[in-house]
């Protein structure tokens, strides 16, 4: 695929933020991720502490897979789902006009407007849909082609 940006910097880029988004969660209290998930309304008491606790950690590992080149193929349809989850959960705040004015997806690290993340997370979901479809210039430079090299 001929593009202005390799997919594998595109894999580089998106890896690196979301392993900065969830490294800059996972290094704060988690009582502060469980407000931003307690605003959306979406979730019963119990599973928005679990919410709170396990997501960081997900899009930690799962950034570091996706920069590492790492189980490719599942890293990015995890990244599908995850970010299908994030596009629902904001368009049900959006539709309810629930009284979010910074999404709080980014942690610490900056703010954001829900409509501006639903923005950005549309572009991301096809961003990563491109990968997926053209997964041998995504592994270029990556873990899982080193290994399969080292196979044969």
């Amino acid at each position: 695929m001929k593009s202005l940006i390799p997919l594998f910097v595109l894999r580089i880029l998106i890896g690196g933020f979301f392993f900065v988004v969830g490294f800059d969660k996972i290094m704060h209290p988690y009582q502060n991720f469980l407000y931003v998930v307690q605003a959306y309304q979406l979730f019963p008491e119990f599973l928005e502490e679990i919410v709170a606790r396990i997501f960081p950690w997900m899009e930690f590992f799962l950034g570091l897979f996706l920069l590492l080149g790492l189980w490719l193929k599942w890293t990015l349809r995890s990244f599908l789902l995850i970010i299908s989850a994030f596009l629902l959960m904001i368009a049900q705040a959006l539709i309810r006009k629930l009284p979010i004015d910074n999404c709080g997806c980014f942690g610490g690290l900056f703010s954001s407007k829900i409509q501006h993340t639903f923005a950005l997370d549309a572009c991301l979901w096809v961003m990563v849909s491109l990968m997926l479809k053209h997964i041998v210039d995504t592994e270029k430079w990556s873990l899982d082609r080193y290994f399969l090299k080292t196979e044969k």
